[in-house]
């Protein structure tokens, strides 16, 4: 079986801003799949489950936390790295609580992204600890 470059979920409300990190990420040997919400993210996790999610902290409906706590409560296990405009430190604090691999503010750096995005693959636990 051939490997894969990793694939990173995209969930942000600002269409910008998902085809700049997509373009980003590709470049970076990333596969990306970007969603404008967490609803059409979550419609699309059944068979297309990411090794890593980079999510906006504010989003309609939801936000990054709500859907932190929400793939806590099914039990799906994935590396979540929250990026926002909203840097309060209550913020981060919660969503480093809830498990965040990382939380990154908004303007994001392309170093920074994909340092946070590496180690976040590299602290991964393995599907087979997970069963």
């Amino acid at each position: 079986m051939a490997n894969h470059p990793p694939r990173i979920a995209i969930v942000d409300d600002d269409a910008a801003v998902r085809k700049a990190l997509t373009r980003l990420l590709k470049a970076a040997n990333y596969q990306a799949d970007a969603y404008a919400s967490v609803e059409e993210f979550l419609a699309a996790l059944g068979n297309n489950v990411p090794e890593c999610l980079l999510v906006d902290y504010q989003l309609p409906r939801m936000t990054g936390l709500d859907l932190q706590a929400h793939l806590q409560e099914t039990g799906t296990s994935i590396p979540v790295i929250i990026v926002t405009a909203h840097n309060e430190p209550k913020i981060r604090e919660s969503c480093i609580i809830l498990g965040a691999s990382a939380f990154l503010a908004k303007p994001v750096g392309k170093k920074e992204l994909l340092a946070a995005i590496q180690h976040a693959l590299e602290s991964r636990e393995p599907a087979s600890a997970l069963e």
